[in-house]
């Protein structure tokens, strides 16, 4: 029988089946450009050069090209605007976040004797904000599919009894799907475990759906590199990942207005929320090298290993229902699944290098590095079979572009940079590439420097409300504004 009344369980729940797709995969295989203000500055071009914290992330053979004991921590600012287009109906998102996302020390141990030629030992401690999930994005408009196709996708080919026979945090999640739908009257059972909307005769419907995400994916790295007589450096990282993300999404429906639908009977409104965590923590290492040519000429080339995760997800999700007979009423069990640890594994990376430095008077970089999305995995494989199929399916190899340069008057330093980076998807429609521009300001106090950078970021991409049977997307224009402050002490 039908639940008219909020069914008050509280409790925690274990299922063996999940719901991850290639969006969360993706979340964890991007990173964003963190950092120092001067790494930022540059567009992150800092492969060859090194000398910097954030270069032992890019390559960590940079920490050998330290020439004193330093430490230094960064704070930023960022800005993101969302503007979202939902059926030629538009909407601006903004949101505001504080970040400390940078801090690290290097401590280096030189050979003074000659005898060997490896003249100098760096060991660095650093931790960065590999990516930030601060992010609010909202948008509106009138469609001719209903959310109804959510819960049908689901419920199809499931036994009735096996809804209402069973209680919800017994079912997998494609039956609480169904569970759900059934009980908040959005779809009605058929014949050979079929099921149709109860959504009828509309075809124009209002809705909304509010995304807000909250969290960081944290870096620590190990860091060890070695010179030879101040021409080649060889560096190894050992990084521990830690990663919590937090998602709230409300998706609201209304039919009263809709044409064809009739006010006085059946659904008239509907809000389904879910709220996402997930927390974990991760390894990967990183080798990288790099050579002096020439006193101006320098090359650096890289390697990233794939970041191997252990997670857990917990969600809680919501039905509220309006309906003519029923006036409000809540359909869900309000029970909050804790999910089985589950792994991912995510792309490894190639970085090559190129940089000539003037002398002391400034410097121009370029680095180039290739990742291959497609090569994201969920495991064990057998219970992520759709979610490891579609991200070999939909994702590509994605080259990104940095450029930097520096140029020094006296005690100032003057920066600009520009990053390039191709969409992860093969249709770049679901996701543009992105582009970055970026300039600072340094100033040396002697012991002690002051860099701040500011960046422009832009990338475009397609939000769905849901992954299977209401698939309709806004298109989201997502612009990132970061202002960010380092202090470098030398020690």
């Amino acid at each position: 029988m039908k639940k008219y009344l909020s069914i008050l369980i509280l409790g925690l729940a274990a299922v063996s089946t999940q719901a991850q797709d290639a969006t969360d995969g993706l979340r964890y295989a991007q990173d964003n450009l963190n950092g120092t203000a001067r790494f930022r500055a540059m567009g992150g071009a800092f492969g060859a050069l090194g000398g910097d914290f954030s270069s032992l992330n890019v390559n960590p053979a940079g920490s050998a090209i330290f020439t004193n004991n330093q430490a230094a921590l960064t704070l930023s600012s960022v800005n993101t605007t969302n503007r979202s287009n939902y059926f030629g109906e538009k909407y601006n998102e903004n949101d505001n976040t504080f970040d400390l996302n940078q801090v690290g020390g290097i401590w280096i141990f030189k050979d003074t004797s000659e005898k060997t030629g490896w003249n100098k030992i760096a060991l660095g401690l650093n931790y960065e904000n590999a990516n930030l999930f601060d992010n609010s994005v909202f948008y509106r408009g009138h469609n001719g599919n209903s959310v109804a196709n959510y819960f049908t996708s689901y419920a199809n080919g499931i036994p009735l009894s096996t809804i209402t026979g069973n209680n919800f945090e017994d079912l997998y999640y494609d039956e609480q799907q169904a569970y759900l739908g059934y009980e908040g009257f959005i779809i009605n059972p058929g014949a050979g475990n079929t099921y149709t909307s109860n959504v009828t005769g509309a075809n124009n419907f209002y809705q909304e759906n509010t995304i807000v995400s909250t969290g960081y994916n944290g870096k620590l790295s190990f860091n060890a590199a070695v010179s030879y007589k101040d021409k080649y450096y060889i560096g190894l990282n050992l990084n521990s990942h830690f990663t919590d993300f937090n998602r709230h999404t409300s998706f609201y429906e209304d039919y009263q207005d809709a044409p064809g639908h009739n006010n006085n009977a059946g659904l008239q409104a509907l809000r389904f929320s879910n709220d996402l965590t997930t927390y974990g923590s991760g390894f990967s290492f990183q080798l990288g090298g790099i050579a002096k040519l020439t006193k101006e000429f320098r090359v650096g080339l890289a390697y990233e290993s794939p970041t191997w995760y252990s997670l857990k997800d917990e969600l809680l999700q919501t039905l509220a229902v309006r309906t003519a007979e029923q006036g409000d009423f809540y359909a869900d069990p309000d029970i909050k699944i804790i999910y089985p640890t589950y792994k991912l594994q995510t792309p490894s990376r190639y970085t090559g290098s190129l940089a000539y430095v003037f002398g002391t008077k400034g410097l121009i970089s370029v680095d180039y590095s290739m990742k291959d999305y497609s090569n994201t995995r969920f495991k064990p494989k057998a219970e992520f079979t759709t979610a490891n199929a579609q991200m070999a399916d939909l994702f590509n190899t994605s080259g990104e572009l940095r450029v930097g340069g520096e140029y020094k008057v006296k005690k100032w330093s003057f920066r600009g940079g520009y990053r390039f980076e191709q969409s992860p998807y093969k249709n770049d429609a679901v996701m543009s590439d992105l582009n970055a521009y970026s300039a600072g300001l340094g100033y040396s106090f002697g012991d002690t420097k002051i860099d701040v950078s500011y960046t422009k970021a832009r990338r475009d991409y397609q939000q769905s409300s849901f992954s299977q049977g209401l698939t309709d997307s806004a298109t989201i224009n997502q612009r990132n504004h970061n202002v960010s402050l380092t202090v470098i002490f030398e020690l």
